[in-house]
Formats: structure tokens, C-alpha cells, sequence
């Protein structure tokens, strides 16, 4: 018996066809464990840097197919698969950007990419100017000459400005400049920036992609020669994602589409039953009439019902019961994640927040009142009943 297993791995290493078993074709995309893919000849090796696979930080089948499926719902040339959203960004940054150069980012971005531009950036000569997109004029003033890179999110967090693409592109390619942008709050299916005119686009897979909060990952789409550059740099920094985390999320992508359009869905829904509730003063979800973006929001969005499962709304600054609607709710529960297929809330002043002073927090709308809330697929009646019942301790 173990010399027909000897027999058998050495066959199946030199590439034959081993008796029984056929890999032609598998049903389910297999995962590729090893770290590395051996040769028997420098022929071979040559033939494996050029077109094959060789050592797992510089190329592996897994992150290349999950990049092509990438590459597909964005509607890019090509894509790359990075360990975490934040690699992605910092590797490609630091590819597109040189010493001297400056970008015009949004001010509403996530925290970790505002320390990017205001903390780590300036160590490598490269200068941020952080403005309101709110107003596109602020934008326009801000460009310099040295200006390469325009950079905002399609959806503000937490509360969900919207980026108008189609005029911050012309702004950036009149200017020669790049204009990159994070999808991660409404994903592909939602909108597809590049087709906008967005040059680079960047998505934590982490999030609504993957679905599951159970593996992290990150992605850059952008043209062939864009990517081919960021590549050598992305194994430089050692921010290629893991094999593991790339089959976990093909599997993932499978119900993308359902999940996220239920989530979407869902979101809007209860957007509107809080809207009517005496004890929130504010929701901020695209879809709703008094969202003060919401022309814009139907101009690069299908419908109300395709724009994002975040939203976010505000209760009375009474931290005594937020705590006991926070217990009264069942469905949703505190995570510092999002885009699970279970409902999920933040409180952005205790947490991505916390760092900044009051009147700063409230200038953005952020406010100790403020839940930053990602929808999951629960039945949206499940969902708004508990809301609602919850909420009634902000009248007792």
C-alpha cells in the first residue's frame, strides 16, 4: 500500500494522470496549500517565471482566479488580490505616487486611510490636502501642479455623503491626475466606478464581498499597466493575500449577488420605518426623499433598492439607554466589522470616532447619538419590528 501511494505522488508531481482520479474540470475550484510549485529543469523554471506558477507571495492560482472575478464585476482590465483593504491601498499609493506629489482626498473617509494621507504618506514626501466633496468646488480648489491623485469612497462613513464620480474624474483627468475610489460600501454590484470614469478602484473583500466575516482580503482593479506595476511592489511589501482567504471568498462570491441585493434592500426598507419613528431624529440612507444627496444618489445608482446595506441614524444623546436599546434589540449586535450576513451596529463616537474632538465629530454629522448600522439578510419585517421595540426606550 504505501509503495502504490509512492507511485502515485510521483506521478501526480511529474504531472501524469494518475489512475482513478481526474482533476479535468472540478466543480468546486480546488485550494492551492503549497508555498511553492516545484520544477525538474532550468527549461522548466524558465517556462514557470514566464507563464506558470513558482513561490506563493509572488503568484498563486487561488488569488488569481478570485482577481479575474474581480476584474469582471468591476468592469476593469485587470485586478490584484491583496491581504487586507488597507494593503491594497498603501501598496498601490505607494506604486502611483513619488516624492513631491500631492493628492486631494474627501475628508469623510475611513479612519485608518485618513492616518495613510495625514501620518504615513508625508514620511515618503508625498502631501494630502483633505477637503468637503459635499461641495465640488472645494475639490477644483485644492488641485496644484503636483497634484497625481484624487481619492474618495463612493459612500462617506458614517454617514453616507455621497462622491459625485462622473465630475470628480473630469476634474482629476483634466488636472492629469488619477482618481481613485474605495467601493467597499456599496460594492460592484451596486455601482462600478470605472465605468464613471474612476481610474483605480478598491474594495476590502472583507466586507459585503466576502459576506461571512470570516476571512480578510483586498482588491485593486484598474488597467493592465497600472496593475503590472503595482505587482512587483505588492511582493516587495508583502502584501499578497493569503490563498486561504481567496477560496474562502470565491465560495463566497457565489451568492454575492443575492446577498447583497437582499442586504441592499433590506437597508432601504428599514431606512424608511426609522425615518417615521419619534425617537430618531435623523436616518442617513441614499434612498430616502430627505437625504440631501438623493438626485445624485439616482443618477449613479439602478434604483432606491440598489445602493447600499449601510446606513446610519441618530438617537437622543442619553448614553444611560442607549445601552438598554442596545440589549433590547435582537437581531442586530455590536461588531467592528460590516457587510455580514447578519445585521450588525457601530457607535462611531466611541469607536472610529473616538480620536477627534466633539465639534470636529458633529461638523460631519457625527454626533454621540449617531449608529452607524450594516443591514444583513434578515426578513426586513424581523428587523424592523425589533428596531422599533427597542427604540421605545428612549420614551420610557
Amino acid at each position: 500500500m504505501e509503495k502504490e501511494y509512492a507511485e502515485a505522488t510521483e506521478l501526480l508531481y511529474k504531472g501524469r494522470k494518475v489512475k482513478g482520479m481526474d482533476f479535468n474540470k472540478p466543480e468546486a475550484f480546488p485550494l492551492f496549500t503549497t508555498t511553492a510549485f516545484t520544477m525538474n529543469s532550468l527549461t522548466e523554471v524558465k517556462k514557470a517565471y514566464a507563464e506558470k506558477y513558482t513561490y506563493i507571495r509572488t503568484c498563486n492560482p487561488n488569488r488569481d482566479a478570485l482577481a479575474d472575478m474581480v476584474t469582471f464585476l468591476e468592469a476593469g482590465e485587470k485586478s490584484l488580490i491583496f491581504s487586507s483593504g488597507m494593503g491594497a491601498i498603501t501598496t498601490t499609493i505607494m506604486t502611483i505616487l513619488k516624492p513631491g506629489d500631492h493628492v486631494v482626498c474627501n475628508r469623510n473617509i475611513y479612519g485608518e486611510t485618513f492616518d495613510v494621507f495625514t501620518k504615513l504618506m508625508p514620511k515618503f514626501g508625498i502631501s494630502a490636502d483633505l477637503v468637503d466633496f459635499d461641495d465640488i468646488e472645494n475639490c477644483k480648489k485644492a488641485i496644484k501642479a503636483e497634484t497625481k491623485l484624487i481619492y474618495s469612497e463612493v459612500f462617506a462613513n458614517p454617514t453616507l455623503n455621497i462622491a459625485d464620480i462622473p465630475t470628480l474624474a473630469d476634474i482629476a483627468h483634466k488636472n492629469g491626475a488619477l482618481l481613485m475610489i474605495d467601493n467597499t460600501f456599496s460594492t460592484p454590484i451596486a455601482i462600478k466606478p470605472i465605468k464613471f470614469g474612476a481610474d483605480i478602484v478598491i474594495n476590502s473583500l472583507t466586507k459585503f464581498m466576502n459576506g461571512h466575516s470570516d476571512a480578510i482580503a483586498g482588491s485593486i482593479t484598474s488597467t493592465t499597466e497600472i496593475i503590472d506595476a503595482i505587482h512587483p511592489v505588492r511582493m516587495l511589501c508583502g502584501t499578497p493575500g493569503d490563498p486561504h482567504a481567496a477560496h474562502a471568498m470565491m465560495k463566497s462570491f457565489a451568492t454575492m449577488d443575492l446577498r447583497l441585493k437582499k442586504q441592499m434592500s433590506n437597508a432601504a426598507k428599514l431606512a424608511a420605518a426609522l425615518e417615521e419613528n419619534k425617537y430618531v431624529s435623523k436616518v442617513n440612507h441614499p434612498s430616502l426623499k430627505s437625504f440631501s444627496q438623493h438626485e445624485l444618489a439616482l443618477k449613479l445608482f439602478t434604483s432606491n433598492d440598489t445602493m447600499s446595506g449601510m446606513m446610519s441614524f441618530i438617537v437622543p444623546e442619553d448614553f444611560e439607554k442607549i445601552d438598554k436599546f442596545m440589549l433590547r434589540l435582537n437581531f442586530a449586535h455590536y461588531a467592528m466589522t460590516l457587510g455580514g450576513v447578519r445585521t450588525t451596529l457601530v457607535h462611531p463616537v466611541t469607536s472610529s470616532h473616538s480620536h477627534m474632538p466633539d465639534e470636529a465629530r458633529r461638523a460631519m454629522g457625527i454626533t454621540p447619538g449617531l449608529f452607524r448600522l450594516s443591514v444583513g439578510i434578515e426578513d426586513v419585517d424581523d428587523l424592523i419590528e425589533d428596531f422599533n421595540q427597542a427604540l421605545k426606550v428612549f420614551g420610557e
